[in-house]
């Protein structure tokens, strides 16, 4: 980017005619932003907070050499809509099934990452024919409380101040967090996390979220899922700071046919830490019967 613009400072439609990589879709009023790729059965892939449909840039080409690709962005994220909304596990669930419905998808394998992974938990639990396999990614979802640089923001007053901060420091900080080898978030891919933060409204929603502080309250879900018929693979950082692995053996546990594969030298995004070894791990569990 060769000046700095602020945060918040964009209108979406003018930003998002310079920068979006997708394609946009009405959905119940609401614009939705998403990248299609590749012929095949339907995989949607579903982003966790902070991020946009960049999140699987590692996977979705491989992916999309067997599969029909999509990769939404959620409401108040990436290019889509950033509209007053009442963000929470409810409004997402039923951004998804629109889009599904919107595309003529009836069932798909969904893949989501920590607050996408919950949307899929959620979605799956309430409407089993709409999926055919389901792989989470540090998926939220189990209680667990915020970790300390999560709960910063929550704080009245200092989230906007730590969000509308000039520079890119406060958002490296928040990044950084997500990973177990920081050097592995390159110039270009912090840009592309954080360009449509530049749009209107971002940090708002963000805020809304932090505060709404509904992450982990799926347990009920969860448990409701214990004798899926679903195939179900989990996938999970073993040096995840955001949701802990114990998280992921706890839900392995709950869910009893599901799968659980434990990736060294990896935190909450353990699909862009080792991706090919995670690329390897969905091509396998979506080829095999």
């Amino acid at each position: 980017m060769p000046a700095y613009v602020p945060w918040d400072s964009q209108d979406l439609h003018e930003w998002a005619s310079k920068h979006a990589p997708g394609k946009f879709i009405d959905l119940e009023g609401h614009t939705t932003h998403y990248l299609e790729k590749g012929t095949g059965k339907p995989v949607i892939l579903i982003h966790g907070f902070f991020y946009n449909s960049c999140m699987w840039e590692k996977n979705i080409d491989v992916l999309a050499e067997k599969f029909r690709v999509f990769a939404i962005d959620l409401w108040g994220f990436g290019y889509s809509t950033r509209e007053p909304l009442d963000y929470g596990y409810p409004l997402y669930e039923r951004q998804l099934w629109a889009f599904m419905d919107a595309l003529g998808i009836e069932t798909a394998t969904l893949i989501g990452q920590s607050m996408g992974g919950g949307i899929c938990l959620r979605l799956a639990a309430h409407c089993r024919d709409r999926v055919e396999k389901l792989i989470l990614v540090s998926p939220a979802g189990l209680p667990n409380p915020y970790p300390f640089i999560a709960r910063l923001p929550t704080l009245p007053g200092f989230g906007e101040f730590f969000l509308s901060m000039p520079g890119n420091l406060a958002r490296r900080i928040a990044l950084w967090n997500f990973f177990f080898d920081r050097n592995l978030i390159t110039d270009s891919d912090f840009e592309k996390v954080t360009l449509p933060h530049k749009i209107k409204g971002s940090s708002k929603v963000m805020l809304r979220i932090l505060r709404a502080m509904f992450f982990d309250t799926l347990a009920g879900e969860i448990k409701s899922l214990k004798d899926t018929d679903i195939p179900l693979l989990i996938v999970w950082g073993r040096e995840d700071k955001g949701i802990p692995l114990e998280k992921g053996i706890q839900m392995n546990a709950i869910i009893k046919g599901s799968r659980l594969e434990i990736l060294d030298r990896a935190g909450h995004c353990p699909h862009d830490e080792q991706s090919a070894q995670f690329n390897r791990l969905v091509l396998d569990f979506l080829t095999s019967k």
